[in-house]
């Protein structure tokens, strides 16, 4: 029968769908196969489907023909969700895709990924809650050991592929780049952004941290201060405001759009984040990133890039991967003094380059 990229390469598909809906983070970490798939079939039609809040990553790029878009719904079983998944694989079902390829490992995109009835469809040996059932070819990259993004080049090369450096190219416009700018122009540098937020509150380092940080930045290096947040960040936001006090502070939490906030984050800095989907988006468009890193492991799901680093929690149950605990000693264990010595060479740099 053959290796899956001899079968690809005696037949090259003419139609291809690739599955990740979500989450931010995880997008962004796989936005490198899209390159090596072009590169690959140069031909082909490609299309990804993504949770509809995540389109802005996608469309308008010149190696990607077609966005599918998912309306997920509110978390869990939901009506909603029901509609939009029975929605999406009656439409992935009329298509007569070529290869799917499944990025995502759960039973809702195994299911998407059967709906297309493609002939070849591949997924990680690893996945979970049964969607390798739905698979026809599987690529080995364990989960516990491999970074995301390195997982999904080893499937481009399981693919054929001949992978080399990940690109992350994200379809920054000019209208997004003029709001940065405008937003931005009053605002001296060094620019420090803060990205306070996480779904998961074990993620989420203390706002007082952050504040201490931004005080020894003002304090240091006279840094302006950006706050930056989903909506539903608003009140770790206003504690931050309130931390600071008298410091002046660019709220922006809420007021950006990915695309705007990607422009934004190109133009800090040093961006110090919680392990969180934005941190990603400013890492791919090559920021000066700082992710601080409480009960995950940034060996799997760091920051990735040369201008990328973390500081980790060192207490004896981290990685712990928990969304919720009632110790939180990664939280007092990962100190501002340890932030600090990442963030400020950082300014210190940014600092001379401007001299």
């Amino acid at each position: 029968m053959g290796s899956l990229s001899e079968i690809l390469g005696r037949r090259p598909p003419g139609r291809v769908c690739i599955i990740k809906p979500s989450s931010l983070g995880d997008v962004v970490h796989s936005l490198p196969i899209l390159p090596e798939l072009r590169r690959l079939w140069p031909d082909a039609h490609l299309s990804w489907v993504v949770s509809r809040s995540f389109r802005s990553l996608l469309e308008g790029r010149a190696d990607l023909d077609r966005v599918i878009p998912y309306d997920k719904g509110p978390s869990g079983i939901s009506l909603k969700g029901l509609r939009g998944i029975a929605s999406l694989t009656s439409a992935l079902a009329r298509e007569r895709f070529d290869l799917t390829i499944d990025l995502q490992g759960l039973l809702r995109s195994g299911l998407m990924t059967a709906a297309t009835r493609a002939p070849i469809r591949v997924g990680l040996a690893d996945a979970r809650e049964g969607a390798g059932w739905f698979y026809t070819h599987t690529v080995d990259a364990p989960r516990a050991s491999v970074h995301a993004v390195d997982r999904v080049m080893v499937v481009a090369e399981a693919l054929g592929g001949h992978p080399s450096e990940p690109q992350f190219s994200l379809p920054v416009g000019e209208a997004d780049e003029a709001w940065a700018d405008r937003v931005l122009g009053g605002v001296p540098r060094p620019r420090l952004v803060l990205n306070v937020g996480s779904r998961w509150l074990t993620k989420r380092w203390p706002v007082r941290n952050f504040a201490e940080i931004a005080r020894r930045a003002v304090a240091e290096f006279g840094a302006a201060v950006v706050a930056v947040g989903a909506p539903e960040d608003r009140e770790l936001v206003d504690a931050l405001r309130e931390s600071l006090g008298k410091t002046p502070v660019l709220d922006l939490c809420g007021g950006t759009s990915l695309l705007q906030l990607a422009a934004l984050a190109r133009r800090s800095d040093v961006y110090l984040s919680n392990d969180t989907g934005p941190l990603h988006l400013a890492a791919a468009v090559g920021a000066s990133v700082v992710g601080v890193y409480t009960c995950t492991d940034p060996r799997l799901t760091g920051p990735y890039g040369p201008r990328a680093a973390v500081v980790r929690s060192c207490v004896w149950c981290a990685p712990s991967f928990l969304k919720t605990c009632d110790r939180l000693e990664c939280h007092d264990e990962v100190s501002p003094d340890r932030v600090w010595s990442v963030v400020r060479p950082r300014l210190a740099r940014a600092v001379g380059s401007a001299a």
